[in-house]
C-alpha cells in the first residue's frame, strides 16, 4: 500500500487527473496487493517496480522517460520491459533507468546530454533500450542525477556518463559530457557500499564509512568547507568518523545517515531543506540538532526538501520547501525544521481513517513529491533500514558462501561466462577489500592510517577453505587472476586507505608462499609494494606494526626463502637483469619489514637472519664489493659491480657471516695501511701474500701485579690496524703457549681489575644488575678509553667478556638515540615513574609530582642539584612540557652527565671497531658481539663436551652429571655457565662455539668440582650417587662469586 503527496502538476502522483498539489499523504490504491517493491521519483515522473519484476511509470513524458505512449496520469506497465526482471529503478531529471536480475542496466527518456550511456546524443529515445557497453559487468546499483548516471558493478568498478558541466562524472574537467559509461577508476580498489547522484553532483559510500564527493559544489554540497567544484572524486574527512553508511542527495544539497541514526545535511539551505532552522548554506556536514534524541533508519532528498524517518515514534519528518505541498504538514509553507509529516501512520489518526496499525515500510521522494508505502500489521514486511547494507545491491564478498557457489557452478558448467566472471570478482581489489572487515566493536568504521579495520584472522581461514581439495580449481583461477590481473593492476598511490588491504590480505595467500609461484605471484608483489608513494608505503608500515608476531614472521620465512631461492637456483632460471632485478626487490622488502620490526618488536633480530648464507655466497667478494661502492672506487669488471651486495642488508647476515666481514675488513684495512689506500682495485689485495704472514699476532706482555698500566702501556704503541690482528697474551715470567685460555684469562683479570668500585668507574643499578658510567670517578679517563679497547678485543677475538652494560651503550656507539625503554631497562624504577609521568590522564600534574627540571644526585653522602636545563629549578613539571622533561632526562642520563667519560670508551672501542663495517650492525648485534647472547641451547652444549681422564659420554658420573644439569632451573643453568666459563651468556656463534672440558680427578667425593675459567675446565670428582653430585655441584655454582662489582 502507498501514500503519496507533493506536486502532482504532471500527473507524477499517479492518481488521476487532479494537477493542484496534495499537501497531505492520501492513499493511492494503483498497486495496491500487487506487491509494490519500490518507487523511484523523477523531475516530474516516477516508476513503480513490483516484486515480479514488472515496472509502471506514470508523470510527464516530453522526452519520452515513462518507456510508453499512454497518458502519465496514472501508472502504466512499460510493456517493452515484459521480458525482463527488474530488480532496481532510478529517475533523473526527465530520464529513466531499469537494472535486470542479470546485472544488465536499460535507459529511456531524455538523452540530449549522452545521460543513457547509449553511445548517441539522441534528444529523446521513448522505448528502454539495453546499455550495450556495460554488459561485460554485472551491474549492482544505477542511480541518476538531473543529466548524468553513476553505476556500481558487483566487482566494486564504477561508472559515470551523461553531462560533465560541472565535473559530475569525476573524470576531470576534459568532455562536457561523455555518451556511453566510462569507468571512474580514482576510486578503484575501495569496497564501495552504495553511490548516489544530487542534481550535478555525485557521491560514493565506502563500506567503512570513507564519503567521497564530486561535480557541482556552489552551495556546498560536497561538505569540504569551501564552494569551489570537484572534477574528481574527494574525500569528505569531515564524515569519516561518523560511521556514514547511507546517503541521499536533493538538487544542491546532501543528506547523510549514520549506523547510530544521527542525521547530517549540508548544501544549499535557502528552502529550509537542511532542517537547521535557517536558510543559510552549510559547506562543512552539520547534524540536524532537532532530531538528536531519535534514531532515524530512513532518509530521502526530493530537489529542495528531506524526509527522515523515526522508527521507533513510527513518525516521518519533512523540512524545506513546501511550495506544492511537498512536506505534507497540510500548509504550504517552507518549513527550516523537522515537522511530522501528517498522517494515520505517522501518529495522527485524526487524518485517516483505516485500520488501527499500520507499518511503514519505505519512504521516497524526488522533484517535488513522495511516496510513503507501508504494510497493515497481517502483512509481515518489516520496515526498510537503510543503515543495513543491503547484500543484493553490494559488491560481492569473497567469502565461504560464495566459494561454495563458484565451485559448484565450475564443476556444473563449462559456460565460458561463469568462469569470466569468477576471474573477474577474484581479480578485483574492491571485492577482496570488502571481505574481511573487523567487525567487532564497529573496528572497520575505525579505518585509518594506522588501523586496516579487517580481520586477518577470517582471510586466513578463508585461504585454509581454498587450499582444501574441493576447491582445487578455483584456487588455481584465484592464481591466475592474482597473477595476470590483480597484482600488476596495483596502483603506486591507492586513492583511499581502505583500497590498501589488499596487501594484507595477499600476504596470507599460501600460493605466495609456495616456490613455483615466487617469480610469478611473490616477488611482483613485493615489487608493487615498494612502488607505492611514500604516505601510502608509510601506512602499510604502520599496519604491519599492529599485525600479530605470527602474521608477521610467515611474511619474513617467505621473502627470506625467496632469497635462497634466488641465490640457489635463479641463475639457472632467469636471465642475469631479472635475478639481479628481483634479488634486489626481495632485500629491499626484507629491509622494508626489517624496519618496521625495529619499531614494533615483532620478532628477535636474529628472525631475519639467513641461516646458510656463508654457504650461498663469497662473504669476503661481497664485502668487498660494499666496501668498494662506498668507497665509490669502480671497478673494471662491469659484471660484478652491477650485482646487488648482500652487505648492504647486513640483518640477513648471521654472526658467521659477519665474523667473516670483520676479518675481511681488517685484513683489507692493513693491505690498505701498507699499500696505500689509492689502490684502485682492490680485489688484487685478496691476491697478495696476506700481511698478517708477517706479523700475524697483536701480542702483549703484561704483568699479573701491574696488569691495568702494562695493558695501557702495550695497547697505546700499537695502530689502529694492529689492533686487529688475533691477540696473543704473555704474561711475565710464564711459559704458557697462549692458545686462547691466557687471553681469556687476561680478560677476565683485567676486567675484574677495572670494574674494582675503589675506583667507582661504574655505577651497579641492583634492580637490573646492570652497569654505567659514574658521574664522579677517581681514575684517568684513559682507563675508560682501556675498557672500550678491550670491548672492540672481544669482538676480534670471539671472546665473551662478562660486561653488564645496558643495550644503550652499543646503541650510541652506533648512533641510535636513547629513549625511555632504555631507561626501563637499565633503572625500571626511575622508568616506570616517567611512564606514569606520560600517562597520567588529570590535569594535577604538578601536584601529584612535585618535579622541576633539576634532579638531585647524592655523591658520598653529600646532595647536589643538577638543572636539566638552564634555570630549571624554578620551571614546574606540567601537563604541557612533561615530555620536554623525560627528554631533558634522559639526555642528562645518557649523555650530558657522562659525555667525557663515554667519549674516552668509544673513542678506545672505536679505535679496534670503527670504520664504515660498524654501519652493518644492529645495536643488538654489537652487544652480541662483546657480551654474547641467551640463545641457550643445552642439548648442544652436552652432544659437543669434550671428556679427560677416565671420562668418557657413557661414564655413569657423566651421565648423573648432564641429568643433574637438564634438572636445573634456566637461572641455575646460567650460574653454572657464569662458574665455568666467566659469563652467563653464550658467544654469538650460538653454543656449538662453546665447547666444555670435564675431566676425572682423584679428590675424595666430600670436595667440590673446580672450574679453570680460562679453559672452560671442569675438574669432578667421581661421585658415587646422583644427590651427592647434585649437592657438590650446587655448593660449588653458588659459591662462586665471579667479577661483580659487589
Amino acid at each position: 500500500m502507498m501514500l503519496c503527496w507533493g506536486s502532482t502538476v504532471e500527473g507524477q502522483l499517479g492518481i488521476g487527473g487532479a494537477r493542484d498539489p496534495v499537501c497531505e499523504p492520501r492513499s493511492c490504491q494503483a498497486f495496491n496487493g500487487r506487491g509494490l517493491k519500490e518507487v523511484a521519483c523523477g523531475g516530474r515522473h516516477s516508476l513503480f517496480l513490483l516484486r515480479d519484476g514488472r515496472v509502471y511509470t506514470c508523470g510527464s513524458n516530453r522526452c519520452g522517460q515513462l518507456g510508453h505512449d499512454k497518458p502519465g496520469d496514472s501508472p502504466e506497465l512499460v510493456v517493452a520491459l515484459d521480458t525482463q526482471k527488474i530488480g532496481v529503478v532510478s529517475c533523473g531529471q526527465a530520464h529513466s533507468m531499469a537494472l535486470n536480475e542479470q546485472g544488465q542496466v536499460f535507459a529511456w527518456g531524455a538523452g540530449g546530454g549522452g545521460q543513457l550511456g547509449l553511445g548517441t546524443a539522441e534528444e529523446t529515445v521513448p522505448i528502454p533500450r539495453l546499455i550495450k557497453k556495460l554488459c561485460e559487468h554485472r551491474i549492482s546499483q544505477i542511480m541518476c542525477g538531473n543529466k548524468h548516471c553513476i553505476a556500481l558493478s558487483k566487482d566494486g568498478q564504477l561508472f559515470t556518463w551523461g553531462q560533465n558541466s560541472s565535473g559530475q562524472l569525476g573524470l576531470g574537467m576534459g568532455e562536457p559530457s561523455t555518451l556511453s559509461p566510462q569507468p571512474l577508476k580514482s576510486l578503484s580498489g575501495i569496497p564501495l557500499a552504495q553511490i548516489t547522484a544530487g542534481g550535478d553532483h555525485s557521491f560514493a559510500l565506502s563500506l567503512s564509512g570513507a564519503v567521497f564527493g564530486w561535480g557541482k559544489n556552489s552551495a556546498g554540497q560536497l561538505g569540504l568547507n569551501d564552494k569551489q567544484d570537484r572534477s574528481v572524486p574527494c574525500h569528505i574527512k569531515f564524515l569519516r568518523s561518523q560511521k556514514v553508511v547511507y546517503i541521499s542527495c536533493g538538487d544542491e544539497h546532501t543528506a547523510a545517515l549514520t549506523k547510530d541514526g544521527g542525521l547530517f545535511t549540508f548544501g544549499d539551505g535557502s528552502r529550509g531543506q537542511l532542517g537547521h532552522d535557517s536558510t543559510n548554506s552549510e559547506p562543512l556536514p552539520r547534524q540536524v540538532q532537532e532530531l538528536m534524541g531519535s534514531e532515524v533508519s530512513q532518509i530521502a532528498c526530493g530537489r529542495h526538501h528531506t524526509l527522515a524517518f523515526v522508527p521507533s515514534s513510527g513518525l516521518v519528518y519533512a523540512f524545506g520547501c513546501n511550495t506544492n505541498g511537498q512536506l505534507g504538514t497540510g500548509t504550504r509553507g517552507d518549513i527550516k525544521s523537522p515537522l511530522p509529516v501528517k498522517s494515520s501512520l505517522t501518529g495522527s489518526p485524526r487524518h485517516m481513517s483505516g485500520p488501527d496499525h499500520y507499518a511503514i515500510t519505505k519512504i521516497n521522494c524526488g522533484g517535488d513529491h513522495n511516496f510513503l508505502l507501508y504494510s497493515d500489521d497481517k502483512s509481515s514486511t518489516a520496515p526498510e533500514d537503510f543503515r543495513v547494507t543491503n547484500i543484493s545491491r553490494s559488491i560481492s564478498l569473497i567469502n565461504d558462501a560464495s566459494l561454495n557457489t563458484w565451485r559448484m557452478k565450475l564443476l556444473d558448467n563449462t559456460d565460458s561466462t561463469i568462469t569470466n566472471d569468477v576471474i573477474l570478482l577474484l581479480s578485483s581489489t574492491a571485492c577482496w577489500n570488502a571481505s574481511f572487515l573487523d567487525e567487532s566493536d564497529d573496528s572497520h568504521f575505525k579505518t585509518n592510517p594506522k588501523v586496516p579495520g579487517i580481520d586477518l584472522n577470517s582471510v586466513r581461514l578463508l585461504f585454509e577453505t581454498l587450499s582444501k581439495p574441493p576447491f582445487a580449481r578455483l584456487l588455481e583461477q584465484a592464481t591466475k587472476s592474482f597473477e595476470s590481473l590483480l597484482i600488476p593492476q596495483l596502483p603506486c598511490s591507492p586513492p583511499d586507505v581502505e583500497a590498501m588491504r589488499i596487501y594484507l590480505i595477499l600476504s596470507e595467500c599460501p600460493a605466495l608462499h609456495d616456490s613455483k609461484n615466487y617469480i610469478t605471484l611473490t616477488i611482483p608483489l613485493a615489487m608493487a609494494i615498494l612502488r607505492l608513494d611514500a604516505n601510502p608505503s608509510k601506512v602499510l608500515d604502520n599496519w604491519w606494526c599492529l599485525v600479530d608476531g605470527g602474521v608477521f614472521s610467515r611474511l619474513v620465512d617467505m621473502y627470506k626463502s625467496i632469497v635462497v631461492f634466488l641465490l640457489t637456483g635463479g641463475k639457472a632460471l632467469l636471465v642475469p637483469v631479472f635475478l639481479e632485478n628481483y634479488t634486489s626487490a626481495t632485500l629491499k622488502l626484507l629491509e622494508k619489514l626489517h624496519k618496521v620490526n625495529l619499531k614494533a618488536g615483532h620478532v628477535e633480530y636474529n628472525r631475519f637472519y639467513i641461516p646458510d648464507i656463508t654457504t650461498l655466497v663469497d662473504i669476503q667478494e661481497d664485502y668487498l664489493k660494499w666496501f668498494l661502492s662506498k668507497a665509490e672506487i669502480k671497478m673494471r669488471t662491469p659484471a660484478v659491480q652491477s650485482s646487488v651486495t648482500l652487505c648492504a642488508y647486513p640483518f640477513i647476515l648471521n654472526a658467521q657471516a659477519k665474523t667473516t666481514m670483520l676479518q675481511t675488513d681488517a685484513e683489507l684495512q692493513m693491505q690498505m695501511a701498507v699499500s696505500g689506500a689509492n689502490m684502485h682495485n682492490v680485489f688484487m689485495l685478496l691476491t697478495l701474500e696476506p700481511l698478517l704472514a708477517r706479523n700475524p699476532f697483536l701480542v702483549l706482555h703484561v704483568r699479573r701485579d701491574h696488569l691495568v698500566s702494562d695493558a695501557l702501556r702495550e695497547l697505546t704503541i700499537y695502530s689502529d690496524v694492529d689492533l686487529k690482528k688475533p691477540l696473543k697474551v704473555i704474561f711475565d715470567g710464564e711459559e704458557a703457549v697462549d692458545a686462547g685460555g691466557v687471553t681469556k684469562e687476561f680478560f677476565l683479570l683485567l676486567l675484574k681489575e677495572l670494574m674494582d668500585p675503589v675506583y667507582g668507574m661504574f655505577t651497579q643499578y641492583t634492580q637490573s644488575n646492570l652497569l654505567w658510567f659514574s658521574d664522579k670517578c677517581f681514575v684517568e679517563h684513559n682507563w675508560f678509553n682501556l675498557i672500550g679497547i678491550i670491548c672492540g678485543l672481544a669482538i676480534y677475538n670471539s671472546t665473551v667478556v662478562d660486561l653488564h652494560f645496558p643495550l644503550v651503550l652499543y646503541k650510541k656507539l652506533l648512533g641510535v638515540a636513547p629513549t625511555l625503554e632504555d631507561l626501563k631497562e637499565l633503572s625500571p624504577t626511575e622508568g616506570r615513574s616517567l611512564q606514569q609521568l606520560l600517562d597520567h590522564e588529570e590535569d594535577d600534574v604538578e601536584e601529584t609530582f612535585c618535579l622541576n627540571f633539576a634532579i638531585t644526585r647524592e655523591y658520598y653522602g653529600l646532595t647536589e642539584v643538577k638543572e636539566l636545563i638552564p634555570g630549571g629549578d624554578r620551571i614546574t613539571v606540567d601537563k604541557n612540557n612533561r615530555e620536554e622533561f623525560v627528554e631533558a632526562y634522559l639526555k642528562y642520563m645518557f649523555r650530558d652527565s657522562v659525555s667525557e667519560l663515554y667519549q674516552a670508551f668509544s673513542s678506545g672501542f672505536l679505535k679496534v671497531c670503527g670504520g664504515k663495517i660498524l654501519s652493518l650492525f644492529q645495536p643488538s648485534e654489537l652487544m652480541a658481539m662483546v657480551v654474547g647472547n641467551n640463545n641457550y641451547n643445552w642439548e648442544e652444549m652436552e652432544k659437543n663436551a669434550v671428556y679427560k681422564g677416565e671420562y668418557s659420554a657413557t661414564h655413569p658420573t657423566v651421565r648423573m652429571f648432564w641429568e643433574v644439569f637438564h634438572e636445573f632451573p634456566l637461572e641455575k643453568k646460567k650460574r653454572f655457565l657464569l662458574f665455568l666459563t666467566g659469563s652467563d651468556r653464550i658467544p654469538i656463534h650460538g653454543m656449538e662455539s662453546l665447547r666444555i672440558s670435564i675431566q676425572s680427578t682423584s679428590a675424595e667425593e666430600h670436595y667440590l668440582p673446580v672450574a679453570h675459567t680460562c679453559y672452560n675446565l671442569l675438574d669432578m670428582p667421581r661421585y658415587q650417587t646422583k644427590e651427592t653430585l647434585h649437592r657438590r655441584l650446587t655448593q660449588a655454582v653458588e659459591q662462586y662469586e665471579g667479577f661483580s662489582l659487589v
